[in-house]
């Protein structure tokens, strides 16, 4: 996973009223669960804009009260209406336990497919990955190079090292599907190739 960093500042209360408090400060509560005991927390609005709403998944090193927790971000909750961040769930990361991230899913090459009129077709953007924390990739990499019009790419298919894809093995993750201008083309294709039979027996018979 790719890292990234993020400053917060303990909660020494918790209410409801507290957590209004640091929302409209532009902070947002947190809690940092998985280990020993929970830590409560708040963290700038901010910095956790640019981790969340971006493509990538990022293991990030909490510091609170002078420590750092590896951890990532396991929930997020949103305000109804606005839309705004309202509280975060963080887990907190150990180099010895298994964990479940979402990994971006990307297609590497260009297809031999897409080079004939096909289309790319990537029916999971991110897939379930559990494995330790280190051995988890920032993208979870699918070669399309030798896909033909017709062609797919399981879950089976792709290399796994040191990690699990949480899915059925027979799930499709990537196709190079037919798109009209390539059934067109070869109809045209088709056509052209009877035509030419036709002139060559034409031929032959006189």
């Amino acid at each position: 996973m790719k890292k990234a960093s993020l400053s917060g500042s303990p909660r020494e209360n918790v209410g409801s009223k507290d957590a209004a408090a640091l929302r409209k400060s532009g902070n947002i509560p947190a809690v940092l669960y998985g280990g020993s005991e929970q830590i409560h927390c708040s963290v700038g609005t901010v910095p956790v804009e640019k981790l969340i709403y971006n493509a990538d998944v990022f293991q990030i090193d909490l510091e609170v009260g002078g420590k750092t927790y590896p951890c990532i971000i396991k929930e997020i909750q949103f305000h109804p209406v606005t839309d705004k961040i309202v509280h975060l769930d963080l887990l907190q990361l150990f180099d010895d336990k298994e964990v479940t991230v979402n990994i971006p899913v990307r297609p590497v090459g260009t297809a031999e497919g897409v080079r004939n009129g096909g289309r790319l077709a990537t029916n999971y953007r991110r897939l379930p990955l559990r494995g330790l924390p280190n051995a988890i990739p920032e993208y979870v990499n699918v070669d399309i190079t030798e896909l033909n019009i017709g062609d797919v790419i399981r879950v089976r298919e792709i290399p796994m090292d040191g990690f699990t894809i949480l899915k059925s093995d027979s799930d499709v993750v990537v196709a190079v599907k037919r798109t009209r201008a390539a059934m067109s083309a070869a109809s045209e294709e088709e056509e052209g190739a009877e035509g030419e039979g036709e002139e060559a027996a034409a031929e032959g018979a006189e």
